[in-house]
């Protein structure tokens, strides 16, 4: 076991290391510069086609999802625990400076995002049920010659193996330990946590259950409403911390801007490495909106849209949201609490979630912090189940055939209660290892297939010049 530890840590290090990082955010700068910077100069032609089209009633044929269903469920499996305790550690280890850099990173990953979901809807196919199926796995076999399909098999073994643990497993423990966080918080001597973790365990598979087997439709409908609750609660409860200590935001955007390269200026010379900043700033915001994965076009492949471009813009517009909008309150709600309330940040610590409810905490009590962390990382968390459902389940019928389907579901479910009642350590850092393996088939794709991007983004606004 130790052996297989070292093995996996070694390869984890390679994986989520500096190299990887620098192909993530190259292909990104590659896609932008293809492009010309087309999240950019698109940006609100991207936000009046996504957000703002949120209230507009569209319609969806058996086995599709209306284009904000496919994106909120993508978003589902994008928005997790990342953006609130993956930010902590982020500004705990690097400082303040990694929010610029998760900011530039976001910035480059909306063009690699953008890029993925318009093939996704380029190159999918129908199933036997007649779903849309879309992916990573699909533009590699559609786009690139059936000669790579080899390629996109290596895509979905990562990505269905990283599904019981990054997708299943470790958002279930984090339901269980944010539950039994609040219940430790009203009662201290509280000692039935193995009993909660059995009970959590059983609800999450009753409520996983019926929107599994219900269909992509159901699916859809269940994200396009839970999405934008568990956003506005934690939004707000951030939002309000913010106003707050709003006196403390010159400091703290000093302390960001500064920090970013020169650390130990902010730090106190707890953190001195320029390149330690850099490196969590890119990690976690690679991390938090998984541009470049190539999880999420699994999700928007299902759309009814048919041009491919209209629905590569969501992408745009999922990065703006996890990470621009989301993560920035999450790190600005601690940094202002740091400020205005003396919280102490402990730099150079690994942070967790505790300081996100101690940062709210400031505001609304210790109690009430604990609770709204714990509602938010549990829908957070459950929503990031139901996207990944979706993604292990594609990856799977692209291996195995339409008959697989039912058994790996079967196996998600399961997987459910063991993460609500065990812990497997291990199974889930080679998971972690697994998550990030994935990326290399993609981005080999996203390069190989950047031209069919540049084409058809000229091809969708000379087409419509009047909405450029």
């Amino acid at each position: 076991m130790a052996i297989i530890e070292t093995i996996n840590s070694a390869i984890n290090t390679v994986v989520w290391g500096k190299p990887m990082l620098v192909l993530l955010v190259g292909a990104g700068i590659l896609l932008t510069i293809r492009t010309f910077g087309v999240q950019f100069r698109k940006f609100g032609y991207a936000m009046k086609n996504t957000l703002g089209k949120v209230f507009t009633k569209t319609e969806a044929k058996e086995g599709e999802m209306t284009p904000f269903q496919a994106m909120s469920t993508a978003l589902a499996g994008t928005v997790g625990t990342g953006n609130i305790a993956g930010i902590t550690t982020a500004i705990t280890l690097g400082g303040p400076g990694t929010m610029f850099w998760l900011w530039i990173t976001a910035l480059i990953g909306m063009a690699t995002k953008y890029s993925e979901v318009l093939l996704a809807v380029r190159f999918r196919e129908r199933n036997k049920d007649g779903d849309w199926v879309g992916g990573p796995m699909y533009y590699i076999k559609n786009g690139l010659g059936k000669n790579w399909k080899w390629l996109g098999a290596i895509f979905c073994i990562f990505a269905a193996l990283a599904a019981f643990g990054i997708g299943n497993a470790v958002q279930v423990g984090n339901i269980t330990s944010s539950i039994n966080t609040v219940i430790t918080a009203f009662n201290p001597d509280f000692d039935k946590q193995s009993l909660v973790n059995i009970v959590l365990g059983i609800i999450l598979v009753i409520l996983t259950s019926v929107v599994l087997f219900g269909g992509i439709k159901r699916l859809g409908a269940v994200t396009e409403k839970l999405v934008p609750i568990m956003a506005v609660i934690y939004i707000v409860a951030c939002l309000i911390v913010v106003i707050r200590y709003a006196n403390t935001l010159p400091a703290v955007f000093h302390d960001i801007f500064v920090g970013a390269f020169t650390p130990s200026g902010v730090t106190g010379g707890v953190v001195g490495s320029m390149v330690l900043v850099i490196t969590w700033g890119v990690k976690r915001g690679v991390f938090s909106n998984e541009a470049g994965l190539g999880s999420a076009p699994i999700a928007h492949a299902a759309t009814s849209e048919t041009d491919c471009v209209k629905q590569g813009l969501y992408g745009i517009f999922e990065v703006f949201m996890d990470t621009i909008l989301i993560c920035t309150l999450s790190g600005l709600t601690i940094l202002c609490a740091a400020k205005g309330a003396g919280l102490d940040l402990n730099i150079g610590t690994e942070g967790n979630t505790s300081l996100n409810a101690a940062a709210l905490g400031t505001v609304f009590s210790q109690k009430g912090g604990a609770i709204i962390i714990a509602v938010g990382l549990a829908l957070f968390a459950f929503s990031t189940v139901l996207g990944w459902s979706l993604y292990g389940t594609r990856c799977c019928e692209f291996l195995f055939g339409h008959k697989a389907i039912k058994p790996y579901q079967i196996i998600f479910i399961i997987v459910i209660f063991v993460g609500a009642t065990m812990k497997l350590d291990l199974a889930w850092a080679i998971a972690d290892t697994l998550n990030g393996l994935m990326a290399i088939p993609n981005l080999i794709a996203l390069v190989a297939l950047s031209g069919v991007v540049v084409k058809e983004t000229k091809r969708h606004f000379s087409e419509l010049p009047s909405k450029k």
